[in-house]
């Protein structure tokens, strides 16, 4: 579990790396800063009161189905001891893992405002968000409150004993984060020049290896949500469990590739670099909470379609004049929900394509549904109160002429000349 707790932690610089190259060089510096500044700030408040925030007893009484956990409750890990607790909960190996999630998911966001955003604004938001939104969404889900399937939860009032299925992530990482980057975009507005002048990413090698190696950080993400603290005999059922979501994982990401190349082939006649990077996000964000529910053959599917409709809807935010920079909506938001609502399709229990009627599907459905009504009303209020408490856009020349240098005073790369004496050969 430190192993995959390692591995998710990766996945952030990883992040760095993939959305660095997709921005243009003048801005790389400020894209990748907005990851690590999300590392900064989620991991004190994480441990201050993120993980009693998500995982406490409901803020507003002792029963299940709440909105939010107690943030006082365990703050700053009281009484949180131990490796490993006696049931799983409450120990510190849980906390490692639960806490780079929640910086991950604060980084997914950023890639929605690249090019125009203040810094200082950003950390502000990245403390609120992490704590009005994630947090709230995390006991929901994983924390036995409201989209859990306790008694008293959404599911349970929709159909008895059916529960909403997400292992890792869909509502709570890629929903939440997708519907956040979304509103972002509308209230601070389009980049300078959006739709008119060409915004190519300046280093599609660099993309690619952000994407590799959140490929490799996603087993921990994946694989690591299985795990079981009551089952450390690495008994066969449990290895077996491991095995599969495993093998769904690295399913639906390859058919993700092949699903977004062959859009790109059909629609624009060329399959690019950047479309296998960005599939294989796509598949991996699509496998997010399905990865335990299905078959290898079940996760080729969902793999194949969430490439073809990521590669699709990115090009929305032309059709609807939003300015979603690196594609955080188009991936993390429509991936979450092909995710998240296919597994009542393709679950192997449960799933309408298996013979087990819609009372799955209609359950994903509506939690997916909440997830982005609570997101985006969350996200709306703290970017609006932002916007003019401090402010969200830099100066339109510092825009215009980089902003690398007017919020950090530094450049990602030194193309000045280094002058000195030329050398010419022949007549």
């Amino acid at each position: 579990m430190l192993a995959s707790s390692a591995m998710v932690l990766l996945m952030t610089p990883a992040l760095a790396l993939f959305y660095g190259g997709m921005t243009r060089s003048k801005s790389v510096l400020n894209m990748m800063m907005m990851s690590f500044g999300a590392m900064g700030v989620v991991v004190p408040i994480y441990i201050l009161w993120g993980w009693s925030a998500s995982y406490g007893t409901d803020l507003f009484g002792d029963g299940a189905a709440g909105l939010m956990g107690n943030p006082f409750e365990m703050f700053g890990l009281a009484d949180v001891q131990g490796a490993i607790g006696e049931d799983g909960s409450g120990a510190l190996i849980s906390v490692a893992f639960q806490m780079t999630f929640a910086i991950l998911t604060v980084a997914l966001i950023s890639g929605a405002i690249a090019d125009r955003a203040k810094y200082s604004t950003w950390l502000v938001f990245a403390a609120i968000w992490v704590t009005l939104s994630y947090f709230p969404l995390a006991h929901m889900v994983w924390g036995g409150g409201f989209l859990s399937g306790e008694d008293g939860s959404l599911a349970s009032l929709l159909y008895d004993g059916v529960a909403p299925i997400d292992y890792a992530g869909g509502t709570v990482v890629h929903i939440n984060a997708g519907v956040a980057g979304l509103v972002l975009a509308l209230v601070i507005g389009a980049r300078r020049g959006f739709g008119s002048e060409p915004m190519r990413p300046h280093s599609l090698p660099l993309t690619m290896l952000g994407a590799g190696v959140l490929w490799f950080g996603w087993f921990g993400f994946n694989v690591g949500s299985f795990v079981s603290y009551d089952d450390l005999d690495f008994a066969t059922s449990w290895v077996d469990e491991t095995g599969l979501v495993w093998i769904n994982t690295t399913a639906a990401t390859a058919a993700a590739i092949l699903g977004w190349l062959v859009v790109e082939k059909i629609r624009d006649g060329k399959a690019t670099s950047l479309g296998a990077a960005s599939g294989i996000v796509a598949g991996l964000v699509a496998v997010t909470p399905a990865c335990g529910a299905l078959s290898p053959l079940g996760s080729l599917v969902l793999g194949l379609v969430a490439g073809a409709l990521c590669a699709l809807a990115v090009g929305l935010k032309y059709r609807f004049g939003f300015d979603d920079s690196l594609d955080v909506v188009g991936v993390h938001l429509v991936g979450g929900l092909v995710g998240t609502v296919g597994i009542g399709f393709l679950a192997t229990s449960g799933g309408l394509f298996y013979g087990d009627g819609v009372a799955q599907l209609v359950v994903q459905t509506v939690v997916a549904l909440f997830a982005v009504l609570w997101a985006g009303v969350v996200t709306l209020v703290i970017a609006l109160a932002l916007k003019a408490v401090m402010g969200w856009r830099v100066d339109p020349e510092d825009e215009v002429a980089g902003i690398d240098f007017a919020e950090h005073g530094e450049s990602a790369y030194d193309l000045a000349s280094t002058g000195g004496t030329t050398f010419k050969t022949g007549a």
